[in-house]
């Protein structure tokens, strides 16, 4: 009887071969090989050739060959925190001898392994994952790009809250040897202390820290009669906030519509919104200092009256 292998094979076209041949035989599946209908990527697994270069299968199949879970830029990749790479990485119990190398696998033998599962892939939580991902990235194997991946994944898990601040800083702790160990931790300094993005990191260094005025409070919140107002940079003392608009913004009318909204709802309450662009905040950060002190010693007179 003709078997419907598409179907045996599930919707990712991926099983172990023990599992396959006990559901039909494993002199079907040596058969199918033979035939080229199921290739054999890495040991122990079979799949469909059509399905052998889609991502989630091959991350699929390096878990059944290793019995392990999906981890470092890999994992990264499942919480959709960072792009997909070729390569598949994999962690294991430190206890069990590492599988034979294989093209585009690389297995780690780790302490304390723990996963969960995320659309249906077994992954590392995500505080273990970007500490992970970070040691990889700042490794002397790591590629030029993977260390802005790292860092953008930290700062897009913690404003998701896919992962707190606490947690990655109890992960640093276990880990006294991990590459790139300060700047990790510096990074979670600032964007503890409110900073959503590259740019507000860099505006925090460069420009939003004044001499002689106090410091701001990021993402400041100000009821309005239309909705929350989370300002980039305040001093409330003084009504004062710092908007830092990315290379990006006001991509569309509509968006720019709605930050004059915001913005006339806010200086009705008596705020004064200075917006600085990309190019003038990296390009003139002193210019942009002084005129924030300057904004701030009048606010301060107004205040004082």
């Amino acid at each position: 009887m003709a078997v419907d292998l598409r179907g045996v094979m599930g919707p990712d076209g991926v099983r172990r071969i023990a599992d396959l041949a006990g559901r039909t035989s494993s002199t079907s599946v040596s058969r199918w090989v033979a035939a080229g209908r199921l290739v054999r990527p890495l040991p122990h697994v079979v799949v469909l050739p059509e399905c052998a270069e889609v991502w989630r299968t091959r991350a699929m199949a390096a878990v059944l060959s290793t019995d392990g879970v999906l981890s470092h830029h890999t994992a990264l990749s499942t919480w959709r925190l960072a792009p997909e790479a070729d390569r598949v990485h994999v962690s294991i119990d430190a206890r069990r001898r590492a599988p034979a190398r294989a093209r585009q696998l690389t297995v780690h033998r780790v302490t304390d392994l723990s996963g969960t599962r995320v659309r249906g892939l077994p992954v590392t939580p995500p505080a273990r994952t970007l500490v992970d991902a970070w040691g990889q990235a700042h490794s002397g194997r790591r590629s030029l790009r993977f260390p802005a991946v790292a860092r953008a994944a930290v700062i897009t898990a913690v404003r998701t809250r896919r992962a707190g601040v606490p947690a990655i800083r109890r992960e640093l702790e276990r880990r006294p040897e991990l590459p790139g160990r300060a700047a990790l931790a510096a990074l979670l300094t600032l964007v503890a202390g409110g900073s959503q993005s590259e740019l507000e990191i860099w505006g925090m260094e460069h420009v939003l820290a004044v001499s002689g005025l106090p410091p701001c409070r990021q993402q400041h919140r100000v009821p309005l009669p239309g909705g929350l107002a989370v300002l980039d940079a305040a001093w409330p003392e003084v009504l004062l906030a710092v908007e830092l608009d990315g290379a990006a913004f006001h991509g569309s009318p509509a968006a720019r519509e709605r930050d004059l909204r915001r913005d006339a709802a806010l200086a009705a309450l008596g705020w004064l919104v200075l917006r600085f662009s990309y190019a003038r905040l990296t390009h003139e950060p002193a210019a942009c200092r002084a005129e924030i002190a300057a904004a701030h010693r009048r606010r301060l007179d107004l205040v004082r009256r």
